[in-house]
């Protein structure tokens, strides 16, 4: 990490982050980091989600998806990413 920042959080806001660092066994500030880069992802973020979204969509249409083999799911997989991604 290269910056230190200090923040001040009401007790109610504090307590879900504190609740959440908890129960997921992280530290307060790990959970704020990962709310920042879910609030505001970088480009590759956006770029793994739409593929993640594009991969999940070929699964949700039982007529969609692409053939069984492998080279085929590949090639369908491809396909459509090329019509999401600029």
């Amino acid at each position: 990490m290269e910056r230190r920042l200090q923040i001040l959080l009401d007790a109610a806001r504090y307590e879900r982050i504190s609740a959440e660092a908890d129960r997921s066994g992280r530290s307060v500030a790990a959970v704020i980091r990962e709310a920042i880069d879910f609030r505001f992802p970088d480009d590759g973020d956006r770029a793994r989600a739409r593929a993640a979204s594009a991969l999940l969509a070929l699964t949700e249409e039982p007529d969609a998806g692409p053939a069984e083999g492998p080279a085929e799911y590949k090639a369908a997989y491809e396909a459509h990413l090329d019509e999401l991604l600029p």
